[in-house]
């Protein structure tokens, strides 16, 4: 059960009342949700054997899209706090289309992003590998290269293949490098 999902249904606001002693960090309210505000979204799905892609809840990335830079705050909480999978990969996705939205100062984030260098998820390495590619942070390009010998070493099984997105991140850092991007 995801710490702060009930019945496949995230509480944006704060963590239920079961969670208060275990999870402090999230009893908080969001600060870009307005008091009053109710908002509900469903639980981010990953991939299966079925379906090789992960489902985030499209409201839910708009309206955290929309906020850009003034949901960095809580999107660099969620990330620092977290230990959940679905968690964490449902934040990356938001912060790639927020990238992609025009959102700036992802790459001050990276701190908090690199906690996650060294995960064996694929789900992880895909959305992080993204992130790493659009900001092209520097210090990034090490564990990239460690990700793509670690996962050809000691696969994970996975629907799809996270080798793509760390290999052609790889090569967005080579091309950048040459060109100043």
């Amino acid at each position: 059960m995801n710490n702060i999902a009930i019945n496949n249904v995230y509480r944006v606001h704060s963590a239920p009342k079961v969670f208060q002693d275990k999870f402090q960090h999230l009893q908080k309210p969001c600060p870009i949700v307005d008091e009053g505000d109710k908002f509900e979204y469903t639980h981010c799905k990953l991939p299966t054997n079925d379906r090789n892609y992960t489902y985030v809840d499209p409201n839910k990335v708009k309206y955290f899209v929309a906020q850009k830079e003034n949901a960095l705050p809580y999107i660099n909480d969620v990330l620092q706090h977290s230990n959940n999978e679905e968690q964490v990969t449902e934040t990356l996705y938001i912060l790639d289309r927020m990238i992609d939205n025009g959102t700036k100062g992802v790459d001050k984030m990276y701190p908090t992003l690199s906690r996650f260098n060294n995960t064996k998820s694929p789900n992880i390495q895909t959305f992080l590998a993204g992130i790493y590619r659009k900001t092209q942070v520097p210090d990034a390009f090490g564990p990239l290269v460690k990700m793509l010998i670690q996962n050809s070493i000691n696969p994970q099984p996975a629907p799809f293949d996270p080798n793509e997105e760390i290999g052609g991140a790889i090569l967005e850092y080579i091309k950048c490098w040459g060109n100043r991007c």
